[in-house]
């Protein structure tokens, strides 16, 4: 049985399709990438499979239930959790504080919280900065921060919507092995990338959108070779240098 199943999946807005009959699973332990050019639909079908936008039609299965209607904090709870391209802590609390919230959603006492909250602080690398205001953390810190914040609700399936943009390639590098580690602890992932190498060494396979619709889906190798994805997004450049 699929982890996550989404059959004809659409929203529109006014004359806007902004997502139309888009489809496909994803089983426990997978990672999956979804690329496409600005404007494709990648961040409205996410805000579509978390609750946060209501889908016009299709259906969207998780871990063997239909979630279409539940609202995101009830989606979070049965262990679908995501983050978000502008990361926003809260600013004036602690980096423990932080995570601590996350971790009340699934902890029965404060304590059981902290002690999580403190797990997975260490998890992503920041225990040095437990006790650091969120305002004063670099973009690179806030972004693990978010992911840290996700961790802590337990999820199964995370969804990371481009979690290394503005990152430097060595940030980007480190993620990558945290994003992996993440993975082999058992969490499925779901990602929206434009950096292409992170997108590249974490993907098993890859679905590619474009004006709200799948155009493409495959092993990684196989799709950087795709014409429609070429001329859609990827461009001749990037394609060439794949060799």
């Amino acid at each position: 049985m699929s982890l996550l199943e989404l059959k004809g999946v659409s929203k529109s807005f006014g004359g806007l399709k902004a997502v139309s009959q888009v489809s496909f699973e994803m089983n426990a332990g997978e990672i999956l990438g979804i690329i496409g050019p600005n404007g494709a639909g990648k961040t409205t079908l996410f805000n579509t499979i978390t609750g946060f936008l209501r889908v016009e039609s299709g259906e969207i299965w998780f871990n063997g239930e239909k979630i279409i209607g539940l609202k995101p904090h009830q989606i979070c709870q049965k262990g679908m959790v995501r983050t978000f391209q502008l990361v926003k802590p809260f600013l004036e609390m602690t980096v423990l504080e932080n995570v601590l919230v996350a971790a009340l959603n699934r902890a029965k006492t404060i304590k059981e919280a902290r002690e999580k909250a403190m797990r997975t602080i260490e998890l992503v690398g920041l225990k040095e900065k437990k006790d650091t205001l969120a305002a004063g953390l670099t973009l690179g810190h806030r972004k693990r921060l978010e992911l840290a914040r996700t961790l802590a609700t337990e999820p199964k399936l995370l969804l990371l919507d481009e979690v290394m943009a503005g990152l430097t390639p060595t940030e980007v590098d480190a993620l990558i092995r945290l994003l992996q580690d993440v993975n082999h602890r058992g969490i499925t992932i779901l990602l929206i990338e434009h950096v292409m190498r992170g997108l590249m060494a974490l993907s098993k396979r890859v679905v590619v959108l474009n004006y709200g619709q799948k155009i493409a889906e495959g092993v990684p190798h196989e799709i950087v070779k795709d014409r429609q994805v070429i001329e859609a997004y990827l461009g001749e450049e990037f394609a060439s240098a794949q060799g």
